[in-house]
C-alpha cells in the first residue's frame, strides 16, 4: 500500500476499533487490529487505486468521522486526542465494514485489486474462530449494518464493473 494512504488507513482502523471494541486481552486486541487494518487497507486500495487519487485525497481531505460517530452514537466530547478523527474517510470505513461483515465479498474485492496495494488479507477473507472470538463486535453483520449501508451500493457497483472487466 502506498505510504500516502497510511494516515487514512491508521485513522480508519482506529475508528473501527473504537466503535467496535475487541474482546478483552492483548491477543484479542492484536487480532482485531489486524482484521480492521486489512479491511481498511483493502477498502482504501479499491477507493484510491492510483497515486493521483491519493494525492487528491491529501489535497481535498477525507471528510472526517462526524457522520460515522453520529450513526454509532460515539461520544468523544471529552477526547482531548480527537484530531485523528479528521483523517477518517467515511467511504473507506463503510466499505471496510462491508468487507468485515462478508468474507466472500472481501474475497471478491481482493481479486480485483493489485496484490501489492491490498496487502495480506487472510484474516479478512478466511477468518478463523480466533479471529471471530477476538472481534465479535467488529465481525457482527447486524452491528456493522448502519455503517456498511452508507456506501455498500457504490462498493457493489465497483466490484461488478471490475469483475466484468476481468472476465
Amino acid at each position: 500500500m502506498s505510504c500516502d494512504l497510511t494516515p487514512f488507513i491508521a485513522a480508519g482502523t482506529r475508528w473501527l476499533l473504537t466503535a467496535f471494541p475487541p474482546a478483552p486481552g492483548a491477543f484479542s486486541r492484536a487480532l482485531a487490529e489486524a482484521q480492521a487494518r486489512q479491511a481498511v487497507t483493502l477498502a482504501a486500495a479499491l477507493r484510491y487505486p492510483a497515486p493521483l487519487d491519493a494525492q487528491l485525497l491529501h489535497l481535498l481531505g477525507p471528510g472526517g468521522s462526524a457522520r460515522l460517530d453520529w450513526l454509532t452514537g460515539a461520544d468523544h466530547g471529552g477526547d482531548a486526542d480527537a484530531g485523528w478523527r479528521t483523517w477518517v474517510d467515511e467511504t473507506v470505513v463503510s466499505w471496510a465494514a462491508c468487507l468485515l461483515a462478508a468474507p466472500a465479498l472481501a474475497t471478491d474485492a481482493h481479486r480485483v485489486v493489485d496484490r501489492g496495494r491490498a496487502g495480506e488479507s487472510t484474516r479478512l477473507t478466511r477468518p478463523s474462530d480466533h479471529d471471530h472470538g477476538a472481534a465479535p463486535l467488529l465481525r457482527h453483520p447486524d452491528l456493522l449494518e448502519p455503517v456498511a449501508a452508507l456506501h455498500r451500493d457504490l462498493l457493489l457497483d465497483l466490484l461488478d464493473n471490475e469483475t466484468a472487466a476481468l472476465g
